[in-house]
């Protein structure tokens, strides 16, 4: 939505697509249409995972614990063993997709700088992007009591939100957006599914960020997560305010 919204502002299309179709990253795509929310004709941005990679991250029945079947992960970040590499297809414009069964692959916050040093952006943006991760990964190691260099993106979380980040970077450094204002966040109530169970609303990862970074949060009477790690990992990076001048 952030993505989309600062599109609506004018933010570079091109420079988005440019970015994004540079990653070394398989497994996803996205899509950049107008439609209609609230009777208004707005900008939507959508990454769209594998399937088989796709983890129930936007299924809300799912996530708020209504949902059967196996349990998936919802937390991008994990304290994990190393990881087992594999190798990849692609195909098609804007669509990357994986030509074999899904192996699991973790990567560490040190392997996601570099695939941020290889995408084709400014360098503000690009420094946006690992400002945004290093928020995300020291939110996560409090969370799950390690050090940052031991928490571990899962590979579903990772490739979303990699490109949910560098799509907000690269869209705000394009409007040269300078002052950023944030009264507050907003955020749901009740409970979430993730890797570990059920947690309470906020996740320990928004909690965690909304602490460290200075964030006030308003909760509203709606059952589910309205606030993301990734959400509120975006906010925290580009806030430069809390008020309007006088």
């Amino acid at each position: 939505m952030a993505v989309a919204a600062l599109l609506d502002l004018g933010a570079d299309r091109e420079a988005l697509e440019r970015a994004l179709d540079s990653l070394p990253l398989e497994g996803f795509r996205y899509e950049i249409t107008r439609v209609k929310k609230s009777g208004l004709d707005v900008c939507d941005f959508n990454v769209i995972l594998d399937r088989k990679i796709d983890n129930h991250d936007h299924d809300m029945e799912y996530l708020h614990g209504h949902g059967a079947g196996e349990a998936h992960s919802h937390e991008h970040f994990h304290s994990q063993e190393p990881s087992h590499p594999h190798s990849h297809g692609s195909e098609g414009e804007h669509i990357h997709e994986q030509s074999h069964p899904h192996v699991h692959e973790h990567r560490g916050l040190k392997e996601i700088l570099e695939i941020l040093d290889q995408g084709d952006m400014t360098e503000g943006a690009r420094e946006t992007a690992k400002k945004i991760f290093r928020i995300l990964g020291e939110a996560e190691a409090k969370a799950h009591g390690v050090s940052i260099d031991q928490v571990h993106f899962h590979e579903v979380g990772a490739v979303d939100s990699i490109a949910d980040i560098v799509a907000a970077a690269v869209c705000a450094d394009s409007l040269d957006i300078r002052d950023v204002v944030i009264p507050c966040l907003y955020e749901g109530c009740g409970t979430v599914r993730c890797q570990h169970g059920i947690l309470p609303v906020p996740v320990p990862a928004v909690a965690n960020i909304i602490e460290a970074r200075g964030l006030s949060v308003r909760f509203m009477d709606l059952e589910g997560e309205v606030g993301t790690p990734t959400g509120a990992a975006i906010a925290a990076a580009l806030k430069t305010e809390d008020q309007l001048p006088a």
